[in-house]
């Protein structure tokens, strides 16, 4: 049996595994949900973690509650997350997907106020591949949403996806302001970070994670690619690769349940 065949439904409801006294925060990514990082959640779950997949603010209901959201309100809901985590573990790690990494990288600069032991980063975003969304904040007044979701997906990794097919266009600028200030923060993350990228992604330009890589404060850090994986790569093609060398690299640092 593969490591992954029962994880297969999609549901964009927060998720709540407990373990041991290690916590991973597993964050989703922009219009995503807990949904595509709920199958790394149950598989680290087996391996004795705690982890925890919250909701961000203004997804999982419909794109018109994520419209009046912020980066703010983001990052709120994953630092509340983490602070919950935080409560019944005796060290946590911030992990993410997309925007839910450069979430993660955000905790991990300390400007939160909530500290993580370690920071996990997964195809976030520093250059986008759409240049456009640069010029969302002067196009969402005329252009409120855009369809931009998983219908171009396979359906092996759509049946993971709980997202939204609209994109509130607003939100992209919100979403550029919080990489912004995530590159800002680089420098401040000084816990060991693993930065993980899919060649194949046409969501995120690759040069994202050398760039992350090369910024962070840290200098126990590493950097892993994944070649047959897009922009989703928790539910891709290596997506047990990706699993197998999260739990060998938390191994590494001590970070065992």
């Amino acid at each position: 049996m593969k490591e992954d065949q029962e994880f297969t439904e999609a549901s964009p409801e927060p998720f709540f595994f407990p373990g041991g006294s290690v916590g991973i925060l597993l964050v989703h990514g922009f219009t995503g949900s807990p949904s595509e990082m709920r199958p790394m959640g149950q598989w680290l779950a087996q391996q004795g973690y705690t982890v925890a997949g919250p909701l961000l603010a203004g997804h999982g209901t419909s794109p018109l509650d994520m419209e009046r959201t912020s980066w703010r309100d983001w990052v709120a809901s994953a630092r509340d997350a983490a602070r919950k985590l935080r409560e019944r573990s005796s060290r946590i790690v911030a992990a993410g997907l997309s925007m839910g990494g450069a979430l993660s990288l955000y905790l991990g600069s300390g400007v939160a106020g909530v500290v993580v032991d370690a920071v996990i980063s997964m195809c976030a975003p520093i250059y986008l591949q759409d240049r456009r969304a640069h010029l969302a904040r002067f196009v969402a007044p005329i252009h409120r949403f855009h369809r931009d979701g998983s219908a171009g997906y396979p359906p092996e990794i759509r049946r993971y996806l709980a997202g939204y097919d609209i994109t509130p266009t607003r939100c992209v600028g919100e979403l550029m302001t919080l990489i912004r200030r995530t590159k800002r923060l680089l420098p401040g993350v000084r816990v060991p970070t693993l930065v993980l990228q899919a060649r194949r992604d046409r969501t995120v330009r690759p040069k994202s994670a050398r760039y992350i890589y090369a910024r962070v404060g840290t200098s126990d850090k590493a950097l892993l690619w994944y070649e047959q994986s897009g922009h989703i790569l928790t539910v891709d093609r290596d997506r047990e690769a990706v699993w197998r060398d999260v739990l060998e690299w938390l191994r590494g640092h001590d970070l065992a349940p």
